[in-house]
């Protein structure tokens, strides 16, 4: 049997633990990529308050086209919260149920959802631009996102665009201010 001699043994142990360093050191220079809070989609997402606004677009034809707005707010608090939807020069007002989610321009969600349409008279600027949406709510303020403009083309899409025909999920129509005139909020 052959030994190795003291000095090469020590050698080759040297060799293995400054492998060992410069190979687990990635790491420590760079960011874990999957550990990052990102939108996975196409859409924006923020958070207002208790209340975090995911995916969050606006599906049209063309600049000045109808659109409609698509996402999902989430409320993570234990107190209902009404979300107002600011865009296009026009207020959608969005209630939203303490620890629960309402998916916002989803024509085919299942029954299982809250839903509400956010529809836009005309678009500001062409698909493939940004919009600004603003979203307020009573306990958090409000915070301007800068949302995606898509244009349907994309077969996930097509459903969204304004006038175009989707099953029959049952949905609650968010309400106008103009609405709830009367309402007071508390």
């Amino acid at each position: 049997m052959t030994r190795l001699r003291p000095r090469t043994a020590r050698t080759a142990a040297g060799l293995a633990v400054v492998a060992v360093l410069a190979l687990s050191g990635c790491s420590a220079t760079n960011p874990i990529a999957t550990i990052a809070d990102y939108p996975p989609s196409d859409g924006v997402a923020t958070t207002v308050g208790d209340v975090r606004a995911l995916n969050m677009l606006v599906v049209a034809e063309a600049e000045g086209a109808p659109g409609t707005l698509t996402g999902a707010l989430t409320n993570r608090s234990s107190q209902d919260e009404t979300v107002t939807l600011t865009l296009g020069g026009q207020q959608v007002r969005v209630p939203v149920a303490a620890s629960s989610t309402v998916l916002v321009g989803a024509p085919d969600a299942p029954a299982r959802y809250e839903t509400a349409d956010v529809e836009i008279a005309a678009v500001d600027v062409a698909p493939g631009g940004l919009t600004t949406v603003t979203l307020a709510t009573g306990s958090g303020g409000s915070v301007e996102l800068r949302v995606p403009v898509l244009d349907g083309k994309l077969p996930e899409y097509q459903a969204l665009l304004p006038g175009t025909s989707a099953t029959d999920a049952p949905t609650r129509d968010a309400s106008s201010p103009s609405d709830e005139e009367g309402d007071q909020e508390g």
